[in-house]
């Protein structure tokens, strides 16, 4: 999976073209994430990220039919551009990082319904010649880094289908429904927001005994449950908001 606002300059891996090539890591300057307001959450990981964002569900175009299609995202932010996950010093603040991000700089892109194409993003300064671990050795064979990423991607891309089921059962039980935060800062700002959708619990509790029973089965209830309890989250993001503007600008030094 390709995110355009994270992985700003995707290099399909080749064996013989990059052999020599290597990454940095592990990664402790989480920079490329700072215009990231949200980020996709595979419904795997619905049960950790709970804890620490809020998990609502967007818009996210629509299938080669015409049919409307949904995505989970983790929030880290309550305005465009704004992640409140990222420290002063550029370190990961939250005790969850989405398996998107967790595999930064590598993403995974489709090359048709059978293939899959790994590649890094080069516009990552980690990425380079001089320092860090090779991806291929010397003969071109991928290094046990590479080859533990490519499993990992490949999962996560498994992942991503579970999720697109999950989230068009939502949508045939029509069961979601557009939400809207409003919040106060302590200095009197206030700010909206919205566009996205959340479950909406009156018509869970109204669903029949044999549909709640059929997602108890299928695991799909939980990862509602999940999904409710995460939106308290969104109170810990205005009182982040909160710090960061009450948090006085620099003052040049005199000169």
């Amino acid at each position: 999976m390709i995110h355009q606002q994270l992985h700003l300059k995707p290099l399909v891996l080749d064996r013989v073209e990059h052999r020599a090539m290597k990454v940095a890591l592990p990664i402790t300057d989480w920079s490329p994430a700072d215009k990231l307001n949200s980020l996709f959450l595979a419904a795997v990981e619905f049960a950790d990220a709970s804890r620490d964002f809020p998990i609502v569900f967007v818009s996210a175009g629509n299938d080669p039919d015409g049919t409307p299609q949904l995505a989970p995202v983790a929030v880290f932010g309550l305005g465009a551009q704004e992640n409140l996950y990222l420290a002063d010093d550029r370190s990961w603040r939250g005790g969850y990082m989405p398996a998107v991000l967790r595999l930064y700089p590598f993403c995974i892109a489709r090359v048709d319904n059978e293939r899959f194409a790994i590649c890094v993003d080069q516009a990552w300064p980690g990425v380079n010649l001089d320092r860090g671990e090779p991806i291929f050795a010397d003969d071109g064979q991928p290094t046990p880094l590479m080859t533990a990423v490519q499993g990992q991607l490949e999962q996560l891309e498994h992942e991503v289908q579970r999720t697109r089921v999950f989230c068009q059962k939502l949508r045939e039980l029509d069961l979601l429904r557009d939400m809207r935060f409003d919040a106060k800062l302590p200095d009197g700002q206030t700010f909206t927001v919205d566009g996205f959708f959340t479950v909406d619990e009156a018509r869970l509790n109204q669903l029949s005994d044999a549909v709640l029973v059929d997602l108890q089965r299928t695991g799909q209830l939980g990862l509602v449950h999940a999904h409710l309890i995460s939106l308290g989250n969104m109170r810990r993001l205005a009182d982040w908001r909160a710090l960061r503007v009450a948090v006085p600008a620099p003052t040049a030094a005199p000169t």
